[in-house]
């Protein structure tokens, strides 16, 4: 019976934790609706007059980039603003063949009057923060925009940004990220599902109300004296914007984040590119949550509220430990339900936090809304795409865990960049892009075991309770069957 009550506790404590994430979420929806109602009157510079037009740099940092780069300067080139106000360092890491066409490009377009630098470093020391770093001791701007290579800013997007920094006290603005590949497969509408609700419900919900934010590493501009008096970039963690986010607010840097500027990005068509950044994400949230809870706690220039809201976010990628724990005890629950009837009461205690899935489906719903607009049709759409998205989240988790387990426990580990692709639409192929990662890892032949033992789940669901069956955790395994799945194979079959 020991056994049992630890499988009870671990559970227990997993779903627990997911519902105080929900309700966290719910209260952040909350946010979001009452700042529809908000009026904004923030000072903004005039970009008419020269006298209030600063000086901009933007950074690209960039490293083995051979697909989008053509793509990504020759978009840059196409930014509105006085020459003589700007200048754009290529912070190039690369050490393939793209060194030299990027060169080649850099050439002719300095010869069209636009002050474009090709940086190089001996090391990628650092890495992405590194180069950032790098950029930063050359910078002529008062203030930093930065763009990924997979990003296409249009060319008003600073003057839309530029103005809200006559606010001195702003020391960030953060755009929201569009997708000009949605609609490419599954993968990438669950991505986009997911950066939506980051984008819409998270970002304006704890934005709106004073509560930190970060910097999503791209479309995003920096007051440079707030990078330099936050404590410049930093490579410890692997998520360098969130770090550098962090320490800013701490020193009480506002950040104004702009829901109605959107910068087009593609998202990874293929699922070892999600898989390489869904880690990258995830293990950078849990060495920040290490890196960053105790200046946090200690904190004498927030509130409580914040500080609540603040932790929740940096545990937002162990979310994943919780929600694994939960699919890998719940086929055991299943038996001890069936076999303590004593434990009866408990568990209709416990069902009462499957709301958690209830809250995330009303908050999310708002967000898809906000995107597709209301009405029958797009409902129905939306509880298709709700499920498809938490089933294949369910099975990311594993990766996932892996990922935040390795952020808490300080294992350290290199930076590695998510692949790019230039592509669109399904005309458009990636099956020769040299990047792809070629093997599949010992985690995915694990996922594919977990394929089987929630198809034991389902079974499992007609034979207990002597043999007339319990069906109340058959959705939860039906998804984890689905989402395993599709991890499993595409991660096994995707392959060029």
């Amino acid at each position: 019976m020991v056994l049992e009550y630890i499988i009870i506790g671990l559970y227990s404590i997993s779903l627990l934790l997911v519902f105080l994430y929900a309700i966290a979420q719910l209260n952040l929806l909350f946010n979001y609706l009452s700042s529809k109602k908000k009026v904004d009157n923030s000072p903004k510079f005039d970009l008419t007059n020269e006298d209030e037009v600063p000086y901009i740099t933007i950074q690209l940092p960039v490293y083995n980039e051979l697909y989008v780069m053509e793509r990504l300067l020759d978009n840059i080139a196409l930014i509105q603003y006085p020459k003589d106000k700007l200048e754009i360092q290529v912070l190039d890491d690369s050490t393939d063949e793209s060194v030299e066409s990027t060169a080649a490009q850099i050439k002719k377009l300095q010869k069209t009057g636009l002050d474009i630098q090709h940086i190089r470093r001996e090391n990628r020391t650092g890495f992405k923060a590194g180069a950032l770093k790098e950029g930063l001791k050359f910078a002529k701007g008062e203030f930093i925009a930065i763009f990924d290579a997979d990003f296409l800013p249009k060319p008003c997007w600073l003057e839309k940004t530029v103005p809200y920094f006559k606010d001195p006290e702003i020391g960030v603005v953060q755009t929201r990220w569009g997708h000009i590949n949605r609609d490419y497969s599954t993968l990438t509408k669950v991505q986009a599902f997911a950066l939506d609700a980051h984008f819409s419900l998270e970002q304006v919900g704890r934005n709106s109300k004073g509560h930190f934010i970060n910097f999503n590493g791209t479309a995003g501009i920096w007051r440079k004296e707030c990078i330099i008096d936050a404590g410049n970039w930093e490579g410890d963690t692997l998520t360098e914007d969130l770090d550098l986010s962090y320490r800013a607010q701490l020193k009480k840097w506002k950040f104004k984040y702009l829901e109605d500027v959107v910068t087009p990005a593609e998202l990874p068509v293929v699922i070892s590119a999600a898989r390489s950044q869904q880690f990258r994400w995830n293990k950078g949230g849990a060495e920040n949550f290490q890196k960053m809870t105790a200046r946090i706690i200690t904190s004498k220039n927030i509130n409580l509220k914040t500080k609540v809201h603040s932790l929740l976010h940096l545990l937002n990628s162990s979310m994943f430990t919780c929600v694994f724990l939960m699919g890998i005890l719940s086929i055991p629950m299943l038996y001890i339900k069936n076999k303590y009837g004593h434990l009866e009461l408990y568990f209709w205690v416990m069902s009462f936090f499957v709301t958690s899935t209830l809250i995330f489906f009303v908050c999310y719903w708002f967000m898809y809304k906000n995107s597709f607009g209301g009405g029958i049709k797009n409902f129905i759409k939306y509880i298709g795409a709700f499920f498809t998205f938490f089933s294949i989240a369910m099975g990311f988790s594993l990766h996932n865990t892996i990922a935040v387990i390795e952020g808490h426990i300080g294992k350290k580990s290199e930076f590695v960049r998510t692949p790019k692709f230039n592509i669109k639409t399904l005309a458009d192929s990636w099956k020769n892009n040299k990047y792809i990662k070629k093997r599949p890892s010992l985690n995915v032949v694990i996922e594919g075991l977990l394929v089987l033992y929630f198809a034991f789940g389902l079974f499992s669901a007609f034979t207990v309770g002597d043999g007339d069956g319990d069906f109340g955790l058959f959705p939860f395994h039906l998804m984890l069957f689905i989402g395993f799945g599709y991890v499993f194979f595409k991660s096994v079959f995707s392959k060029a």
